[in-house]
């Protein structure tokens, strides 16, 4: 009998001790899991980089002229097909500067700048045709070509210390946008007409892309470089200026990695990276000094995001330095499709023309799901407006409203560190029937910002040791 007293009393000890701890956990802070830092390793060991023979195409000798005036189009297209017919290799780009049409990337091409050298883009509008099957603004459609562009190739890249020089400016590309900053004048033609057809007449009515055919007369800007359908990509080392659109357009693409790429453009829509229905995506070592979002994640605009259905995800950002831009990374405002897994680590944004250290915008027309966002190890030392803006009535052409109730999920940023963040470290908006889910700083110091936060429609905002305003701030009741 003293035997089963002794067993019953031990188990009943047992029972009050589980009982215990999980009343004490449940008392804690909330942890924030990290092992999903181990999963952005493991997606980076997948990503293929392209490898390239040993092989040598010297654009000199296609009868290159490095004048800056003679018009080299055929000349890098001669060298380009030389080099995928005899089983790829390098296209050498020597000092000096070349001037040229669209350069169209083929399989197993490294299109290499040396240092010293320049591509200069022809500022001559009829350059840019024949028309290809390109995106503008997250939209399908047949317009000018981009200035260096590939459509469903396999290995492919442009390295070196070369510049890129797109050529645009307020009195080329730019003034289509229709705004007087960029060199527009009342009266003018601006882009406008064409983007509300494209959009309103074409995209929402299911018309074919093959059947949106735009180009001259229309007014919508290439992007600059644009991997449209690609596979393993790589782009190292060059600077890029002078942007007519977007700057870095991989779409549709699988295994893209930007490294050690400078971007100087202050043009209307100069994003500095749009990885768009992209995946397994690394942009690292980078700077970003922009006229838009530094670097953009987007996957597709209302009805063409839906049609594509392509998510982006698994995108990481690594090592970079945002300057100007609306903001450093950015997801929206076109994601139809929705974007996941988003990582961004070990990066510095500073500057007082930049807006937003991360933002996620979209609205009710557009929708989309966003999901896993995680960002760490950020030195920001100037924003404008917010740590982290979370907008889902964003809207530039007034207000764009729709049965697409977009939804926003775990979104973690730890280990952070702002001197300034402008007017709030955190500005969110969401929908009352399917409120913003599950934000978290952990680790955070802002030492100086007007609000610490401006909710609406938000829950599961929790705070673990940080620190707004010299103060600790604990998580809200909701």
């Amino acid at each position: 009998m003293a035997f089963f007293r002794a067993g019953y009393n031990f188990k009943k000890t047992t029972f009050l001790l589980f009982f215990l701890g999980v009343w004490l956990s449940c008392r804690q802070e909330p942890s924030v899991k990290s092992d999903y830092w181990s999963e952005m390793s493991k997606i980076i060991d997948t990503i293929v980089v392209p490898d390239f023979p040993d092989s040598t195409f010297n654009i000199m000798d296609y009868g290159a002229v490095s004048d800056g005036v003679f018009d080299n189009s055929h000349v890098f297209e001669r060298a380009i097909k030389d080099c995928t017919d005899k089983g790829g290799g390098v296209v050498l780009v020597p000092e000096g500067s070349y001037l040229t049409g669209p350069i169209h990337l083929q399989d197993n091409v490294n299109l290499h700048l040396k240092k010293g050298s320049e591509i200069l883009f022809i500022r001559d509008f009829d350059a840019y045709e024949p028309l290809v099957h390109t995106s503008f603004e997250g939209t399908e459609l047949m317009n000018f070509s981009p200035l260096v562009y590939a459509y469903k190739k396999k290995n492919i890249a442009i390295t070196g210390e070369g510049i890129l020089n797109g050529q645009a400016g307020n009195d080329f590309w730019w003034p289509w946008k229709g705004s007087p900053d960029y060199g527009w004048e009342e009266g003018e033609p601006n882009q406008l007409a064409s983007l509300t057809r494209l959009k309103e007449e074409m995209s929402e009515k299911g018309v074919r892309v093959s059947d949106r055919v735009f180009g001259k007369g229309h007014y919508l800007r290439p992007s600059f470089i644009e991997p449209f359908e690609c596979e393993n990509v790589l782009i190292q080392g060059i600077k890029i200026i002078n942007a007519p659109f977007w700057v870095i357009h991989p779409i549709k693409s699988t295994h893209v990695t930007v490294d050690g790429v400078t971007v100087e453009s202050h043009g209307p829509n100069n994003d500095g990276c749009d990885p768009e229905y992209s995946k397994n995506v690394i942009i690292k070592n980078s700077t970003f000094n922009t006229g838009d979002d530094c670097i953009a994640i987007k996957s597709g605009r209302n009805e063409d995001g839906r049609r594509v259905g392509i998510k982006s995800e698994n995108i990481i950002v690594q090592n970079c330095k945002m300057i100007d831009g609306h903001g450093g990374v950015v997801i929206g405002s076109e994601i139809s499709a929705g974007v996941k897994n988003v990582f961004v680590e070990n990066c510095v944004m500073d500057s007082p023309n930049l807006d937003r250290a991360i933002r996620i915008k979209t609205n009710s027309k557009r929708g989309g799901t966003v999901e896993n966002v995680y960002v760490r190890n950020l030195e920001v030392g100037q924003v404008k407006e917010a740590v982290l803006k979370i907008n889902l009535f964003y809207g530039i052409y007034g207000v764009q409203e729709g049965n697409f109730i977009p939804k926003v999920d775990n979104v973690v940023l730890e280990n952070v560190n702002v001197k300034n963040g402008g007017k709030y470290g955190i500005l969110a908006q969401g929908y009352k029937e399917k409120p913003i889910s599950n934000i978290t700083f952990k680790d955070v110091t802002i030492a100086k910002v007007d609000s610490v936060y401006a909710l609406e429609n938000v829950v599961g905002l929790n705070f673990i040791n940080s620190r707004i305003n010299g103060k600790q701030i604990t998580s809200p009741v909701e």
